[in-house]
């Protein structure tokens, strides 16, 4: 079988919307397998080069005695599962897949190998980082779409999967080079504002969950007016048109954002905590907690909450944003506190209802290159209908 018919039927495996994918017909056990074995083989590779894809804040994790037991473990469950898979499933392809890759893993030397020899450059890729938060947030996310679905009909590999999985990947695995560039800002604020040191200390100085609820509330304030100018500016339009660009909601659609945004993004948002005296603790904790939280905005779950969407914003209130309709148009710019786009003038949650379809009504390219250049290369052009989910 030639290699890009051999991946043309892996990718009709998963994506098979006709399938049952029930328990003893093999998928179950073909995808988990498939899972932990591409977790393994990561790992296995930032073990092998630490220098050019380990992520050196997760040291202290892969320094502790049990961590390359649970590597073992992973490659073990891969090989049990892609095994199983094989037995019970009549096409072989996803079984045959992630057992290929445990082996591989296995060959560079499993959990038991060592770092190679490798020069420093000082620039590293975050593939365990990728692989931690992948594993982290699927797990989390995708057993409540499954429980409490919106949209009962979407698959777990919808439409677009493949995209927003890549854009995952470089947000994950360019953390440092993304940290570097949204944290300029904050270093040159706080080289010429040596006269705040008071202020700061005053920050500081207040209890711990009053400074979180602070960088909740100023954050999501700058947050606001910064989405607003991306869809009212045509040029910056251009870049956050990629994020609404996708036709189906899950918790993956929101790591779909331009390069380009993503460091404006995480430089505006951060402002605050990295130059008014916020805790280090307070600062790590609000990371954490957006990231949870931006996935569950954009999550496949149900739940009309038309009280609690009027101040705490829900998946509800953020699918309108993602709205197709007309009525969905530049609305709902808050990511925390809904009650900004009632001062505002920007509020739409109407009662029990959600939008029929997401998506823009303009044609961008499905490629990852296509969408990088197409802030500069899109003409405005509007599509006659909304595109088919």
């Amino acid at each position: 079988m030639a290699k890009s018919d051999y991946l043309k039927s892996l990718m009709r495996d998963l994506e098979s919307h006709t399938e049952v994918r029930r328990f003893g017909s093999g998928w179950l056990s073909g995808f988990f397998g498939l899972l932990f074995a591409i977790s393994g083989f990561f790992m296995v590779v930032a073990l092998r080069f630490p220098d050019w894809f380990a992520t050196p804040e997760l040291e202290i994790v892969k320094g502790w005695t049990g961590f390359r037991g649970i590597v073992h473990l992973t490659l073990l469950a891969s090989y049990g599962l892609s095994l199983l898979s094989l037995l019970l499933r009549p096409r072989k392809v996803l079984g045959l897949t992630a057992l290929m890759i445990g082996l591989a893993a296995a060959l560079m030397g499993g959990a038991n190998v060592q770092p190679a020899e490798t020069r420093d450059w000082g620039i590293f890729f975050g593939l365990d980082f990728f692989v931690v938060n992948l594993l982290v947030t699927g797990f989390m996310f995708a057993p409540l779409e499954r429980a409490f679905p919106h949209r009962r009909a979407q698959r777990l590999f919808r439409t677009e999967w493949r995209e927003d999985l890549f854009y995952y990947l470089v947000s994950t695995m360019f953390v440092q080079i993304l940290g570097f560039l949204a944290l300029a800002p904050q270093a040159f604020v706080n080289d010429h504002t040596s006269s705040w040191a008071a202020f700061r200390a005053g920050v500081a100085a207040l209890p711990w969950i009053a400074q979180f609820a602070i960088v909740l509330f100023v954050s999501d304030l700058a947050q606001y007016w910064y989405h607003r100018l991306f869809h009212k500016i045509p040029f910056l339009w251009g870049f956050h048109a990629i994020h609404h660009s996708a036709k189906s909601m899950d918790w993956l659609a929101g790591s779909r954002m331009h390069f380009v945004e993503i460091i404006l993004l995480r430089s505006i948002t951060s402002l605050p905590l990295f130059t008014l005296g916020f805790s280090p603790s307070v600062m790590q904790a609000y990371i954490g907690f957006v990231y949870v939280w931006s996935s569950l905005l954009h999550a496949n779950v149900g739940g009309d909450f038309n009280r609690l969407g009027h101040w705490i914003a829900t998946p509800r209130f953020h699918h309108w944003h993602h709205g197709l309709e007309r009525e969905a148009f530049d609305v709902n710019f808050a990511i925390h506190f809904p009650f900004l786009d009632k001062l505002f003038g920007t509020f739409h949650l109407p009662k029990d209802r959600w939008p029929e379809n997401y998506g823009i009504p303009e044609d961008v390219p499905r490629s990852y290159g296509g969408q990088f250049l197409y802030p500069w290369t899109r003409t405005g052009k509007k599509i006659d209908e909304a595109p088919a989910e």
